[in-house]
């Protein structure tokens, strides 16, 4: 259902038409695009609070800058959906995040506006001056290069390592910092209290604004030559605040309201002269021009669908007890654990509540610590911890962790060092795309030496396979991977039982086709076994858990009697659990005939996990269908 726009917003289809309006009207315009996201969101879905965030920016930015001439570079992603409106897609918002539909986030291939497709987080600042250096050697001195770097990006490694670059780089780049004081959690770390330093000195905002005032009455050179002497200088007398972006080469500029639309349109315009790396330090607030998302900003980040009016978000009713999200048994399973064990401790990267360790971090606030958008800190520091006999649960989002994959191998696995990595959302994530799969972790660490690699069928395998991590004769770096989103227990708090590492389980004996699961997907193989039964064929299932080490008797078992096997699995079938599986059979020079399920060799868009499960061909109806195939073909002469 597209969603009506206001009067001026309904004639801006692209930013040349925002700039034949006059400035007097950029305030109706912003009025009008936060009630189109509120509208949008409200009856649709999606990100929320970042994108009203940065109205103002956002109009003033495209107002200003000759887009996509000049290139803006969003960071994080879900701060975009304003700059999509104004780019050629209103008409098609209603669409953003569903299958076949517009991205959550900016997309290259989806418009010659998104400069750089960005998911995560913390990238804006290398991308854009990448594109700076280039633009220069190619002879486009005029292009601008603007990155927006907010919601929590700032606290991870990546900005710091681009800045310093930035500072000595001399190329024409821009970066605004989108300082709201939130990621989806609220920021830690040195750096909030550093920018709140900034923002809330009286002397230095006295003293920013005079000099901001004196700067605009002079003329071109005079401007960048004494203003520059006369801002540096007084910079470093009164306050120390701006040390830290001007001692790495960048002119420091702000802080600034950046709700203030048309201020932000008279500051963009006399930076856009300025050449060289410089830095915009905005205040804004998440959720900007929605009472409630402005109060909870962390349960507005992305609050499904709800009513505009009175704020209540669409729950699905339930009748019934239903199974819990995976990561809310991780979330209270931690706590049980750690309540017997005082060794462990809970890490995890700005994720305390999507990961739910918010539980821990709100029980045992000494031994749950939330570490910001550092990944490669956060496996690091938990191999320290590890040195000093603590058990760490190391809770990273699957696609996440392959930004700390160096720490992974070095820091972890090869000083033996039993730090348990519980990989949430592993496997098609759904709605938030290409970027948020889970999907190259069994092949990333099956092949590092001294791993364990596991994936639970269920809430109490889950459950089991955390007891099993946490154990003091586990020795070894210990993975455990599940998806997002509820698993198939409503009485899911299980006795805890240690699962021997390494083994799988019989689901159900068969003699027709052979088909071996690893993780959630067994669920969908249970089906499938039904439905075969109906048709009279006998189907044997088997939950293998380990990826590595394989359950090598249990194969030995069923590759001695069965000719056609099945692997299914959650994750890219190159180099996944399958290839473990082939590996396994041609070392041991057995013959059957072997169909891998499993994510293809190409990247898969967005849409709800059951569409994309269809799509990628291992779903319930997928897997019947492969067997149905091989039973189908003629008999293997294995």
């Amino acid at each position: 259902m597209e969603i009506p726009a206001g009067p001026l917003l309904s004639q801006i289809n692209y930013p040349a038409d925002l700039k034949k309006l006059d400035k007097t009207q950029l305030q109706q315009v912003c009025n009008e695009l936060r009630q189109f996201i509120i509208d949008c969101v409200s009856v649709h879905g999606g990100h929320f609070g970042a994108s009203l965030g940065v109205v103002e920016l956002t109009v003033a930015l495209h107002y200003v800058f000759n887009t996509p001439d000049d290139q803006l570079v969003w960071d994080v992603g879900h701060q975009a959906y304003g700059h999509k409106i104004l780019t050629g897609r209103r008409q098609q918002f209603h669409t953003n995040r569903k299958y076949g539909g517009l991205s959550g986030f900016p997309k290259r291939t989806e418009s010659e506006y998104d400069a750089f497709g960005v998911g995560h987080s913390s990238t804006s600042i290398s991308a854009a001056l990448g594109m700076a250096i280039a633009s220069k050697l190619n002879g486009g001195l005029h292009r601008q290069h603007v990155a927006i770097i907010g919601d929590g990006a700032m606290t991870a490694g990546l900005p710091f390592e681009a800045l310093n670059h930035a500072g000595v780089s001399n190329a024409n780049v821009l970066i605004i910092l989108n300082d709201n004081n939130m990621s989806i959690d609220p920021n830690v770390g040195a750096l909030k209290e550093y920018l709140t330093d900034i923002t809330t000195s009286h002397t230095w905002n006295k003293l920013r604004d005079d000099v901001w005032h004196l700067l605009g009455k002079l003329p071109g050179k005079e401007f960048q030559k004494i203003g520059s002497k006369l801002e540096a200088g007084l910079k470093g007398m009164i306050s120390k605040s701006s040390n830290l972006f001007e001692a790495l080469g960048l002119r420091y500029f702000g802080p600034t309201d950046g709700h203030n639309v048309l201020k932000l349109a008279e500051i963009l315009s006399d930076l856009r002269d300025i050449p060289g790396p410089k830095l915009l330090h905005i205040k804004t607030v998440k959720g900007k021009g929605y009472d409630l998302a402005e109060k909870d900003q962390t349960l507005w980040h992305a609050p499904g669908t709800f009513d505009k009016i009175t704020g209540k978000i669409n729950k699905k009713v339930v009748t019934v007890p239903e199974p819990p999200k995976y990561q809310d048994v991780f979330g209270h399973t931690i706590i049980e654990l750690a309540e017997k064990n005082p060794k462990i401790m809970g890490i995890t990267p700005a994720m305390p509540s999507g990961c739910s360790l918010k539980y821990m971090m709100e029980a045992m606030p000494d031994r749950a610590l939330d570490v910001g958008i550092a990944e490669q800190h956060a496996v690091t520091l938990s191999a320290g911890l590890a040195t000093q006999g603590m058990r760490v649960f190391c809770n990273i989002y699957s696609s996440f962790m392959q930004r700390a994959y160096d720490m992974v191998v070095h820091d972890v696995a090869i000083q033996k060092l039993p730090v348990v990595f519980c990989l949430d959302r592993a496997g098609l994530v759904g709605d938030d795309g290409p970027t948020h799969h889970g999907a190259y972790d069994i092949p990333f660490m099956r092949c590092i030496p001294n791993m364990i690699v596991s994936a639970p069928m269920n809430e109490a395998e889950l459950r089991n396979l955390m007891y099993t991590a946490q154990l003091e004769q586990t020795k070894y770096p210990f993975v455990i991977r599940y998806p997002r989103g509820q698993g198939v227990m409503p009485e899911w708090r299980t006795p805890f039982q240690e699962i021997e590492i390494g083994t799988g389980r019989m689901i159900k004996d068969g003699s027709d086709v052979a088909i071996l699961t690893i993780g959630h997907p067994g669920n969908f193989a249970v089906e499938a076994c039904r439905q075969l039964a109906a048709e009279g064929l006998d189907v044997a299932h088997y939950d293998m858990r380990f990826a590595k080490p394989l359950d090598e008797k249990l194969l030995h078992s069923i590759a001695g009697r069965f000719h056609k096997i099945i692997t299914v699995e959650d994750g890219t079938i190159v180099g996944g659990f399958g290839s473990a599986v082939l590996e396994f059979l041609s070392e041991h020079h057995y013959t059957p005939e072997v169909r891998m399920l499993g994510i293809p060799d190409r990247i898969v868009e967005h849409g709800k996990p059951e569409e994309l499960h269809r799509e990628c061909g291992y779903d319930a109806q997928a897997i019947a269908t492969a067997v149905q195939a091989l039973v189908a073909a003629a008999p293997s002469l294995a």
